[in-house]
């Protein structure tokens, strides 16, 4: 198998976290890219299985030492990356990297890696479902909420840089399509 990236990306609770678990579990080749970040882990989230959770001193050596091939500081304090390590690592066991990351970092990716890279961009079908989503997941509170929005909105501009868009107004049309993109770049 040629070494392959597939980079899906969306504004938080868009649904891509959620459809790239779905294609892990259909495609026994794809294995999870995990990313680098310097924010706190989550109930429910495992260090070294869902994120790299570094402190921001030490992401920030690693920025220094090269170590990524993409990091960017999403919010004030709030940095996410991609190791190099990782991408070798998936290569090396001969599988495709598959990446759920921020919308800069998807176009970094793939302005790295070009033909070997599939940008798929995951859009809800409005901002007023992706608030109602947001809400719902409990996650945020206020000044949180109001400021995922607004990086949505401006993440939502992105979407036209992508290989391709998947809206998430079903979740199981979501899916099917992905698979079908995925499947049909994994054996081009």
């Amino acid at each position: 198998m040629s070494e392959k990236l597939i980079i899906f990306s969306s504004p938080s609770g868009a649904g891509k976290t959620t459809i790239v678990k779905y294609l892990l579990g259909v495609f026994p080749e794809l294995t999870f890219s995990i990313s680098a970040t310097t924010r706190t882990i989550r109930k429910g989230e495992t260090a070294g299985k869902d994120y790299h959770f570094f402190e921001t001193n030490h992401f920030k050596s690693l920025v220094k030492e090269d170590a990524f091939v993409e990091w960017e500081e999403v919010y004030p304090g709030l940095m996410y990356g991609t190791l190099k390590s990782e991408v070798t690592r998936i290569w090396k066991e001969k599988k495709v990297a598959i990446f759920d990351v921020d919308v800069v970092g998807a176009l970094n990716i793939k302005k790295q890696y070009g033909d070997k890279a599939l940008t798929v961009f995951i859009q809800p079908p409005s901002i007023e479902a992706l608030e109602v989503r947001l809400k719902s997941r409990g996650t945020d509170d206020d000044h949180s909420l109001k400021t995922r929005l607004e990086k949505a909105e401006l993440e939502l501009s992105f979407a036209p840089k992508f290989d391709c868009i998947i809206v998430n107004d079903d979740l199981t049309t979501a899916r099917a399509e992905a698979e079908v993109k995925i499947g049909d770049f994994i054996k081009a």
